[in-house]
C-alpha cells in the first residue's frame, strides 16, 4: 500500500470499512431473521393449543393466550421492520462499496 498515493490509500481504507460494515449488517439481519422464524413458529404452535405459557426468567407462567399472541405479533412486526431497514441499509452500503471499488480499480489501472 506504500506505493499507492495517499488519496488512494484512503479510498482502500474506506472500502475495507464498508466491507466490514456490510458483514456486520448481514450478521444483524441474520439475527433478526432467526428471531422472526422463532416468533412465527411460536405463533403457529399457539394456534394449536388452548393454554399458553410465557417464560419469565427461569420460570414458565401460564398466560392469556390472546395477550401472548398479541405480544408475539408485535415482535414479528418489529423484526420484519428491522429486517427491512437493514436490507435498505445493506443495499446502500453495498452500492457505496462498489463505487469505491471501481474508483480504486480505475486508479490502479492508470
Amino acid at each position: 500500500m506504500a506505493e499507492l498515493p495517499e488519496q488512494m490509500q484512503e479510498k482502500v481504507r474506506q472500502l475495507q470499512m464498508k466491507e466490514q460494515e456490510l458483514r456486520q449488517l448481514q450478521m444483524q439481519k441474520q439475527t433478526f431473521q432467526l428471531q422472526l422464524m422463532e416468533v412465527e413458529s411460536a405463533l403457529k404452535e399457539l394456534k394449536q393449543t388452548s393454554e399458553a405459557y410465557r417464560i419469565i426468567g427461569n420460570v414458565m407462567v401460564l398466560g392469556k393466550k390472546e395477550d401472548i399472541e398479541k405480544e408475539l405479533q408485535e415482535k414479528k412486526e418489529t423484526s420484519e421492520l428491522r429486517i427491512s431497514s437493514l436490507e435498505k441499509l445493506e443495499t446502500k452500503t453495498r452500492e457505496k462499496a462498489e463505487a469505491l471499488q471501481k474508483e480504486v480499480i480505475a486508479s490502479m489501472g492508470k
